[in-house]
């Protein structure tokens, strides 16, 4: 599978799930304490990710925590589009806008960003359909039902893999309606929005299940039910725990992993790779010494 960027670019999927790396642009981070408000700070976060082998960097300027309050669009454009701009000077890596709002998303796609990543997958905003139609660019479809502030609440699923796969197939018939394509839609589950700690581990189980209605990512980096299964606090003390999520995104089918920890995550797909019968290059770039034969 290949999706199609802006500017005659494309991104091509193979054996292992590639790396989308997290940049949050926001003072209220659940995972970093806003480390990367900083602009020049996001900025060095971003080409770091894709010197360690990120294959997209995601760039947000609302946090979707739970519990956490909307921003304006201009706030958020003021966090979001001198980061994508001075990114696109410095590299050709691709990027995602992290938004639910079309004014957002289109700012962005003309500062340099290539794809659309929507936790309410398209949803929110009336124009953000049409916007992706219009640019042609790939689209993230994330599940959740309601919004951050409230998306913990009265949580209720019958069967919350069936239930999340039939409603993400109706948010990719929305979308191809709306006339975009399905080769450039990409669907996510939504690991932790308005979901339960048992129903986000029923939907690693059997991620496999939803690889039919869409090419597939994950998202489960450092998040709360890794916190209460492990006893770690929220940040890179969770780390180990979110690369078991990615192993089972790997071996789910996933195509994209989107994390925190790229480095890491990196390495830790590699070797994946490598033990399967690969080349331990599908992952990333490669690393190591190359004298080294252990």
């Amino acid at each position: 599978m290949t999706l199609r960027l802006p500017r005659g670019r494309s991104l091509g999927f193979g054996r292992m799930p590639l790396v989308m790396g997290i940049v949050n642009v926001t003072p209220d981070s659940f995972s970093d304490a806003g480390v990367h408000y900083d602009r020049a700070a996001a900025v060095e976060a971003a080409l770091r990710m894709e010197a360690d082998g990120a294959a997209i960097v995601d760039i947000g300027g609302e946090s979707t925590r739970p519990g956490s309050d909307a921003v304006s669009a201009d706030e958020e454009l003021e966090r979001v589009i001198p980061v994508i701009e001075e990114i696109r000077k410095r590299s050709d890596v691709p990027i995602s806008i992290d938004t639910t709002k079309a004014r957002v998303a289109e700012a962005a796609l003309d500062a340099g960003a290539d794809i659309i990543n929507d936790v309410t997958a398209l949803r929110h905003d009336p124009a953000m359909r049409a916007l992706a139609a219009r640019r042609g660019v790939p689209v993230v479809l994330m599940h959740m039902r309601g919004a951050p502030k409230t998306m913990q609440h009265d949580i209720r699923f019958d069967d919350v893999v069936r239930d999340v796969g039939r409603e993400l197939t109706e948010f990719r018939d929305a979308a191809m309606a709306a006339g975009i394509e399905r080769e450039q839609i990409v669907v996510d589950p939504g690991i932790g929005f308005g979901k339960s700690g048992e129903h986000n581990l029923q939907l690693l189980a059997r991620a496999h299940e939803l690889t039919a209605i869409a090419p597939l990512m994950l998202g489960a980096s450092r998040k709360a039910f890794i916190g209460r299964i492990t006893g770690r606090e929220a940040g890179p003390e969770r780390m180990a725990g979110s690369l078991a999520a990615v192993c089972a995104a790997a071996r789910a089918g996933a195509v994209l992993v989107r994390v925190h920890d790229v480095r890491e995550t990196v390495d830790f797909l590699r070797v994946m790779d490598a033990i399967r019968g690969g080349s331990g290059d599908a992952a990333g770039p490669a690393g190591g010494d190359a004298g080294d034969t252990t």
